[in-house]
């Protein structure tokens, strides 16, 4: 009973996620300029890659613009601050416009964690945004970092991250999607969803 009870609930859950990834960003062509977020274990770069080898332009993987400081913080197991993050999120928007000045496009990841982040971002991209949210429960990003090899960012540390994670609301036209779907039927939702 217990299992079923659960299998109900998760589905439950998923229904309200992929229901949410069409109604929280209107139809419309996809921007030039795009952010694949969440927090640490969602999935950001393996979509995020999947995505711009789709659209034919540059990856940019967000974290590897974080200072020698940042990932010395976060190996060793030290949140960021807002301070260590403004001039994280600055390097980001400045890789973003470089490559959609050069190719038309470009896709990047970030956590993105705070609203505040968000808007700070929409406005130092200087080109039109659109923000890619890969949403999951604690328990299943826990799982995926346990399993993940060779990043600075220890697990322990999601907790921090969910605690600051600033969910985006409707008002911000961020495109929702559950986290653990294949990267083909993220895909398939993206492009149904900006067509």
């Amino acid at each position: 009973m217990r299992f079923a009870l659960s299998v109900r609930s998760n589905f439950h859950w998923i229904q309200q996620v992929l229901s949410m990834s069409l109604s929280t960003a209107s139809k419309s062509p996809l921007p030039p300029a795009v952010i694949v977020m969440g927090v640490s274990g969602c999935g950001k770069t393996t979509l995020a890659q999947q995505l711009a080898q789709h659209l034919g332009c540059d990856f940019i993987e967000g974290d590897s613009l974080h200072s020698a400081s940042n990932v010395a913080k976060m190996s060793a197991g030290t949140p960021l601050t807002d301070d260590d993050r403004w001039p994280w999120l600055a390097a980001i928007a400045q890789a973003l416009n470089n490559a959609c000045a050069t190719q038309q496009r470009g896709v990047a990841t970030c956590s993105a964690l705070k609203r505040s982040y968000r808007d700070y971002l929409r406005q130092k991209v200087h080109f039109p945004l659109q923000f890619i949210f890969l949403d999951a429960r604690k328990a299943e990003l826990l799982a995926r970092l346990d399993a993940r090899e060779g990043h600075f960012m220890p697990s322990h540390l999601l907790v921090s991250q969910l605690h600051t994670l600033e969910r985006p609301g409707d008002d911000e036209n961020v495109l929702r999607l559950w986290a653990l779907q294949p990267v083909a039927t993220l895909l398939d939702a993206i492009n149904s969803t900006t067509k």
